[in-house]
């Protein structure tokens, strides 16, 4: 029998995790897409730290009308500047186990036109 969609998700999230780790050099900006929704924050895993944050519910984003791919180019945009803010222009991506698609490359996209590298 295969795999649910949430199952194969699952999967692919702890594959990704095995290889990507965040340092203080090099943070991971981890994407998290619900349905209505979508998140990112950049983490520093050696310590366990949060260091940026930004979702499509911030009050500045969430006045914004737009369809959800552009709100979520919005918050890649958003989360790239709080980056360069804070000194961190390097980043290794994790798109979640979801597909590098839609949505969660929009926000990347939007994340590298403002200033961020992966």
């Amino acid at each position: 029998m295969g795999l649910t969609k949430t199952q194969r998700k699952i999967r692919i999230r702890r594959r990704i995790r095995k290889v990507s780790s965040g340092t203080a050099a090099r943070p991971r900006l981890s994407v998290f897409r619900s349905n209505s929704e979508i998140y990112a924050q950049v983490i520093d895993d050696v310590n366990g730290v949060t260091l940026v944050s930004a979702s499509s519910r911030d009050k500045d984003i969430a006045k914004v009308k737009g369809n959800k791919t552009e709100i979520a180019a919005l918050v890649g945009k958003t989360i790239a500047e709080k980056s360069v803010k804070a000194g961190l222009d390097k980043v290794a991506f994790d798109r979640g186990g979801n597909l590098y698609h839609g949505r969660v490359k929009s926000l990347a996209d939007g994340a590298r036109e403002a200033g961020l590298k992966f």
